[in-house]
C-alpha cells in the first residue's frame, strides 16, 4: 500500500492526520506542498484540492482529516 500525506508545518489537521496514521501502524510518504511545487501541483492535479491535507492511498484520497474516509480507503487496500 502506498500511501502519500501532503501538507504544510502548519497546518493542525494534518498533523492529526498524520498522527493517526502513525498510531494505526501506517507508514507514510510526506509532502511539504508549501516548499515543493511538484508535489503542489501533484495534489492539484489528483484532487482538484488546492487545501491540505490531502491523503492518497494508491492513487485513491481524502481530502481534509476525514477518517470515516481514510479508514475506508486504508481498508480497501490493506492487501494491495
Amino acid at each position: 500500500m502506498n500511501v502519500k500525506v501532503y501538507s504544510t508545518p502548519a497546518c493542525p489537521y494534518c498533523r492529526m492526520a498524520k498522527q493517526y496514521l502513525s498510531g494505526k501502524g501506517i507508514s507514510y510518504e510526506e509532502f511539504d506542498v508549501s516548499v515543493n511545487q511538484n508535489a503542489a501541483e501533484e495534489m492539484i492535479d489528483m484532487s482538484g484540492q488546492m487545501g491540505v491535507p490531502v491523503i492518497a492511498v494508491d492513487g485513491e484520497y481524502a481530502v481534509g482529516f476525514d477518517q470515516p474516509r481514510i479508514d475506508s480507503l486504508l481498508e480497501k487496500h490493506k492487501s494491495d
